[in-house]
C-alpha cells in the first residue's frame, strides 16, 4: 500500500472516534434538552445513531483494508492488534443497530435495552479510541 493511502488510516480512525464522541457527548444530549418532547428527541437520536453506524462501518472497512498484514510499512503485530479493535467496534455497531435499536424503538423493556445500547456505544467508543491511538503511533514504538 502506498504511503499516501496509509496516511488515511489516522484520519479514518479520527473520524470514527470523533463522530462517536460528538454524537454521544454533544448532539444527543442537546436533542433531549431542546426538542419539545423526549419521544421526538428519541426518534431523532435513533436516526442519528443509524447514520453513525454506517459512517463507522465505512471507516472500519477502510481501516481493515489499509492495515492488512503484509502491506508495506505495516507491522504484522500492529495490524493484527488494530484489526481486533476495528472488528469488535463494527460488531458492536451492527449489533446495536440490528438487535438493540429495534427493541428501544418499540419501547420493549426500555430501561434494559437502553442500558445495553448505551454500554455497547461506550465499548464501541473505546474501540475507536484505541484504534485511533494505535494507528497514530509510529511503527516500532511502544
Amino acid at each position: 500500500m502506498t504511503t499516501r493511502l496509509q496516511a488515511l488510516a489516522p484520519w479514518l480512525a479520527a473520524l470514527w472516534w470523533g463522530s462517536l464522541t460528538t454524537l454521544g457527548v454533544v448532539v444527543v444530549p442537546l436533542l433531549f434538552v431542546h426538542l419539545p418532547s423526549p419521544a421526538l428527541a428519541g426518534g431523532m437520536a435513533a436516526k442519528l445513531f443509524t447514520a453513525q453506524t454506517w459512517l463507522g462501518t465505512g471507516c472500519c472497512l477502510l481501516l481493515l483494508l489499509l492495515n492488512r498484514p503484509g502491506q508495506d510499512r505495516v507491522d504484522a503485530g500492529r495490524a493484527q492488534s488494530i484489526t481486533v479493535f476495528v472488528m469488535l467496534g463494527v460488531l458492536l455497531a451492527l449489533l446495536s443497530e440490528f438487535a438493540v435499536a429495534p427493541r428501544i424503538v418499540s419501547r420493549e423493556n426500555l430501561r434494559l435495552w437502553h442500558s445495553v445500547g448505551s454500554a455497547m456505544f461506550a465499548l464501541q467508543w473505546l474501540c475507536a479510541g484505541v484504534t485511533f491511538w494505535k494507528v497514530t503511533r509510529k511503527v516500532g514504538s511502544i
